[in-house]
């Protein structure tokens, strides 16, 4: 049976993976074994998914990404040029800590701006947005906005990637006209 993905001939996939239909990856990209990666899925060049790694589908990975074992991505993320997770929170090269691998959860249809670091352990929740070259150490909540380094919110952002402004706990995204609700610290659609 003939694939159902687009694979360059330049592309390395390893034994045991699952590709979704529909997917493509690109020149220099190593898949390696027991990945799961969904339907529509674009993995761009030069990108290294390691053991175990799970994407959703429709994700879309700009060219020289590295995801390392522990990732899981939901549906609808994109993980921007040259972005890269960890997996161990205090590597040394004399020391192996495999079998120690922290885990990251990335929520669906977040976006990882090009050049973040995410440091391993922390999950991104749901539609969050983290900013070009941000380094994120703690948990990011649902539809938050984040930048800097070390990465600290500074709003809150639409499902379309527009930033809200809320007044009276209610802000109405400017492009789909959805509503959202800012209660307790936390946002949600309406």
């Amino acid at each position: 049976m003939e694939n159902e993905f687009f694979a360059h001939s330049s592309a390395f996939i390893d034994d045991g993976c699952q590709i979704g239909k529909g997917s493509k990856i690109w020149h220099f990209s190593h898949i390696m074994s027991n990945c799961i990666i969904g339907q529509n899925c674009n993995i761009g060049q030069n990108v290294v998914v390691s053991p175990e790694v799970i994407l959703g589908n429709n994700v879309k990975v700009q060219n020289n990404v590295s995801i390392y074992t522990g990732v899981v991505c939901d549906d609808d993320v994109f993980l921007g040029p040259s972005m890269v997770f960890t997996n161990v929170t205090n590597p040394r090269s004399a020391v192996n800590r495999r079998g120690q691998y922290a885990k990251t959860h990335v929520g669906k249809g977040a976006s990882i701006g090009a050049n973040a670091t995410i440091v391993c352990g922390h999950n991104i929740g749901e539609y969050a947005f983290i900013g070009a070259g941000a380094v994120v150490t703690k948990n990011v909540p649902p539809y938050s906005l984040w930048v800097g380094n070390p990465a600290r919110q500074v709003g809150w952002i639409s499902e379309y990637g527009h930033q809200l402004k809320f007044e009276n706990g209610i802000a109405v995204c400017p492009e789909s006209k959805e509503k959202y609700e800012l209660k307790d610290g936390k946002v949600r659609k309406i």
